[in-house]
């Protein structure tokens, strides 16, 4: 059976939260499926041991690419779908353009949310809804598996010790608001270092505001941080395996420590709080003095180090 699922969120976090519904479709149908979703999602550096993915198609409807924006992008990507003769369509989405496609090639089963409903759509409910369509019900508990041979080479070509605790520190962040300011970081590096031997592993990328958090912290503690951000996401995915905990922003790293087992520390100060507790591997920190947080929620200089600190004690004793 050949089976397309359609996922066009961009983030690397919002691919993940699929995983497990994409997962299941394969399973129910034993086949794996293909998958159509944006690069920027970075499929390929995480999906390697994914056996439930066969393909990968990329949506190209944005600035650096719009082979798949507009009228004739409509046909480009038809063209390009139908190739593949699929029999089953699953939609995450309510986008009648996606629907049109799959009806206009002959797609004889096709699921998909309720058209013309994005607006307040709750993330996981609406693909958990979507699935009991087919008699699936599915929990928010995605995994991603690597190879146990990459695990070791970065065990040797890191040096890393069993004998001290090895932390996360996810630093970066898709936006500005995302990104919890050095010092919230090197409070909370003190405090840990008072009480435990630990190494602290920098995940971050090349944004110019990202290299100088990064920065700070180096400036004053160097010694016990590996700055990880001339590694790409699969070379650093066996590094976080070795990690007892990670301590991040709600960025792409959250999502792929939690994925990976690793219990993750969420850092949330202006998105809502499911993208920081929908795993069971997650532990949502808010900003002191919030009761919820949302999108524009701006809450990264009230983020308490003290509460960090306390919930990982609780987490590694």
């Amino acid at each position: 059976m050949n089976i397309l699922v359609i996922q066009n969120r961009m983030g690397i976090g919002d691919m993940v939260i699929f995983l497990p519904f994409i997962k299941a479709i394969s399973e129910k149908y034993d086949s794996p499926v293909t998958i159509l979703v944006k690069e920027s999602t970075k499929i390929k550096e995480y999906s390697n041991h994914l056996k439930y993915i066969k393909k990968i198609i990329y949506l190209k409807r944005d600035s650096k690419n719009d082979l798949h924006s507009g009228l004739s992008g409509f046909f480009n990507l038809k063209k390009e779908i139908e190739f593949n003769s699929f029999d089953k369509a699953f939609i995450f989405n309510s986008s009648l353009r996606y629907k049109l496609i799959c009806k206009l090639i002959g797609i004889k089963n096709i699921y998909q949310y309720p058209l013309f409903e994005k607006k307040e759509q709750h993330l996981i409910k609406a693909a958990q809804r979507l699935l009991e369509k087919i008699n699936l019900k599915v929990e928010s508990n995605p995994q991603i598996e690597i190879d146990e041979n990459s695990i070791k080479q970065a065990k040797q070509s890191l040096s890393i010790s069993n004998n001290k605790i090895n932390i996360l520190l996810g630093i970066g962040g898709s936006g500005p608001s995302k990104r919890i300011p050095a010092d919230k970081f090197k409070k909370f590096i003190n405090f840990a270092l008072q009480d435990y031997e630990c190494i602290f592993y920098l995940a971050t990328g090349k944004n110019e505001e990202e290299q100088v958090i990064l920065e700070d912290i180096l400036s004053s503690y160097k010694k016990f941080c590996v700055p990880l951000d001339n590694h790409s996401i699969s070379e650093i995915l066996p590094i976080i395996k070795h990690c007892r905990i990670s301590i991040c922003n709600d960025s792409s790293f959250s999502h792929l420590s939690a994925a990976l087992n690793i219990p993750t520390v969420v850092l949330m100060s202006d998105t809502p709080l499911l993208y920081g507790s929908y795993s069971k591997n997650m532990y949502p920190i808010i900003p002191d003095g919030m009761e919820i947080v949302s999108h524009n929620s701006k809450g990264k200089e009230k983020i308490n180090p003290e509460k960090i600190y306390k919930k990982f004690k609780s987490i590694i004793s």
